[in-house]
């Protein structure tokens, strides 16, 4: 199992944490291979609907097989009883919406990487106390850069990295790294239903190369 240094370390090399869902098991799949071609090495399954836990036991099936390297993310985890069934599914890290004691509780007595959602000083500072180091800021678009840039200096240990209304353009980018985080997380910005519903992998394949680049030439 990887331990939490080694998907933040993964997470920040790669800038980006693209997060997605569907409900078909083959477009599930098709769009973690097109991910895995444009260089993604860590990817957040979000457990959005009722095929959700099944179709990420194929994405791990898959991953095994041909994409060696890949860490497989579960996403919208809400209680201890969705991250043990995750984690007994093959998941490499777990990702929620907001903080949730008792999974941060199972995932650091296991030295598995949480990124829990907060919104609110409130909310980080209980994270930070429970032994969290990275924090997803969400939802994003609703905080935006100037609320990070204003709260970054009372957090200095911590890592942050917004979810949600992050969009693919250089300028969204850049300021939030201006702003001081380390990765941005990505979902429907970049792998929009669009996409998904015209099962156009090529495009999906591209546009996550193109935020890539576009990723490491502001880290310069």
């Amino acid at each position: 199992m990887s331990t939490t240094k080694q998907i933040t370390e993964a997470i920040i090399a790669q800038g980006i944490l693209p997060l997605y869902f569907n409900p078909s098991e083959e477009v599930s799949v098709a769009i973690l291979k097109a991910v895995y071609k444009a260089g993604i090495k860590a990817i957040e399954y979000t457990n959005r609907g009722e095929a959700a836990l099944y179709n990420f036991g194929k994405l791990v099936a898959v991953r095994n097989e041909e994409m060696p390297g890949m860490l497989l993310g579960v996403g919208t985890i809400k209680n201890l009883h969705q991250a043990e069934a995750y984690v007994a599914a093959g998941a490499d890290f777990l990702v929620s919406p907001g903080f949730v004691p008792e999974v941060a509780a199972y995932a650091i007595a296991r030295d598995m990487f949480y990124a829990p959602g907060c919104m609110t000083p409130t909310e980080i500072i209980a994270a930070e106390n429970a032994g969290i180091g990275f924090i997803k800021l969400f939802p994003g678009n609703m905080l935006g850069p100037t609320f990070l840039s204003s709260i970054k200096e009372i957090f200095p240990k911590l890592l942050f990295m917004p979810t949600g209304g992050v969009d693919t353009t250089r300028e969204n980018i850049e300021e939030w790294y201006k702003s001081g985080v380390c990765a941005v997380g990505m979902g429907s910005k970049l792998i929009s239903k669009k996409l998904m519903d015209a099962k156009d992998y090529a495009t999906i394949e591209a546009e996550t190369k193109a935020v890539l680049a576009t990723i490491q030439s502001i880290k310069g």
